[in-house]
């Protein structure tokens, strides 16, 4: 039986380049299909400030029309193991720094990448099956598809699944200028297609032609359907549920490994989970923080947003850190938490540590060296952080919203089950509480280790993710 063939469009992915948790989706994820039944590819622009160039290899080049435009598009190729790679290549629209841009100039230059990889599939002769695409920057797929690509001998069987990261970004611009920029028929916007509000929305018109939607947990996937977390799209979302399904991220546990991780402080796992002590008494010693091994070590790697939850820490942190807790911060973003944070070390040397930057390193260190960890997110569509925190036998201590809902079972101390710490409601107190809670159970040492071994026995790797996205694709 011939392989299905499946490619990924994505504005980024692991090894290449990475602003988010969508990379490793899309770098990580098809590794793990089987190999057996699915040939599944990549498929990328070329920014200037991708890695791993010296590693590229020249196919050809073509000419893509983008509305009255006609654009330079060359084709590059890669092998990283054992999955094809493909970027396009244009300089006045990918010779960028950051992947990301100003509005106007990403609604354009995707657009381009998205005409541009559909134009290029039929000479790179990979007929897909299914194309997967990921995000608003990969939005305008079905569309094209739908407009004019469908009506060609090889694309006429292909199938779109349209894979929702954060519904919160969508692709927005004036409809006047994005009719100028993409180059698609008028009724698009006047049926509704492509516009909302008055305004052109890229990711809308995803939502509406592609063959199949997912997000990325079951409890977003609901979530999304409900004013508060539907951006404004909810009830198009409704009209699509039948065809809507949320299956978790995972994680890469080859990566993610205390048993072999080369960079924490010592090894460990469920056997000799004392281990872990070394990993917390060093991380203690590197943040200068006492090493007290009865004090409960509290870690945050994150982007430092409204979104992952700072504005209820800012309520109530002076409370924390009264408390016997140390905590450990990694991770930039808004200046006024770097600068609440900066503030808080300075009032409380002993027990806070700020790292107001981004180190790989660091974050696994924190993974394996801390007690428990605190992402009280307002919203989030899957998190890897609780992932990576689980595998660790970290304790996570969350907010029951999206895939922190799906991925940590709250503690119950009768029954004697659960992976972690949660509380529903978006209140500071309510977190306070939760966390004044975990720091009671964290008195009884065996009890905790035992709920963190349990932790480190869930399995959230890309294998299962990949098993599901597997029955998807046959369902098409």
């Amino acid at each position: 039986m011939a392989k299905k063939k499946i490619l990924f469009v994505s504005s980024e992915a692991v090894p290449f380049v990475k602003t988010g948790g969508l990379a490793d989706v899309a770098g990580t994820l098809p590794e793990y299909f089987d190999k057996r039944k699915y040939d599944v590819r990549v498929i990328l622009p070329k920014y200037a400030c991708l890695k791993n160039q010296e590693n590229l290899e020249f196919l050809f080049h073509i000419d893509v029309r983008l509305s009255w435009r006609m654009q330079y598009a060359g084709v590059f190729r890669a092998q990283n193991n054992g999955i094809t790679y493909y970027f396009i290549d244009n300089e006045f629209y990918f010779k960028t720094e950051t992947p990301y841009g100003e509005a106007r100039g990403d609604i354009e230059k995707f657009a381009f990448f998205c005409r541009a990889v559909l134009s290029v599939m039929p000479i790179i002769d990979f007929k897909p099956d299914i194309i997967h695409c990921h995000d608003w920057q990969a939005s305008m797929i079905p569309v094209y598809l739908f407009d004019e690509f469908k009506n060609t001998e090889f694309y006429k069987n292909t199938k779109t699944i349209f894979t929702i990261h954060n519904l919160k970004f969508q692709g927005i611009y004036s409809k006047e200028i994005i009719e100028d920029v993409l180059g698609v028929s008028n009724s698009y916007f006047d049926n509704g297609t492509l516009q909302q509000h008055g305004n052109a929305n890229l990711l809308k018109g995803a939502l509406c032609l592609s063959d199949k939607i997912t997000t990325v947990s079951a409890s977003y996937a609901q979530e999304i359907k409900t004013d508060f977390y539907g951006e404004g799209l909810n009830d198009y979302i409704v009209k699509r549920q039948n065809d809507l399904i949320g299956i978790v991220n995972g994680i890469d546990y080859k990566t993610f490994d205390p048993k072999c991780d080369p960079l924490i402080y010592a090894c460990y796992n469920k056997v000799n989970f004392l281990n872990k002590k070394i990993n917390k008494k060093e991380l203690q010693k590197e943040m200068g923080l006492p090493q007290n091994e009865d004090t409960m070590l509290l870690g945050i790697v994150s982007r430092l947003t409204d979104q992952k939850g700072f504005d209820l820490i800012d309520c109530v942190l002076d409370e924390i850190l009264q408390k016997d807790i140390q905590l450990v911060v990694l991770g930039t973003g808004e200046k006024r938490y770097e600068d609440m944070f900066k503030f808080y070390q300075q009032k409380y040397p002993q027990k806070l540590k700020a790292n107001i930057f981004y180190s790989e390193e660091l974050s696994h260190k924190i993974y394996a060296g801390c007690d428990a960890f605190l992402m009280p997110s307002l919203f989030e569509p899957c998190g890897l952080s609780q992932l990576m925190s689980l595998r660790y036998g970290t304790l996570p201590i969350v907010r029951e919203t999206g895939g922190l809902k799906d991925t940590v079972i709250s503690f119950n101390e009768f029954e004697q089950t659960g992976t972690g710490f949660s509380f529903c409601n978006y209140n500071a107190h309510d977190m306070l509480n939760t966390i004044s809670y975990a720091l009671k159970v964290y008195e009884d040492k065996k009890q905790w280790n035992s709920m963190a071994k349990r932790a480190m026995s869930v399995d959230y790797s890309w294998k299962n993710s990949a098993k599901e996205y597997q029955v998807l694709y046959e369902s098409l």
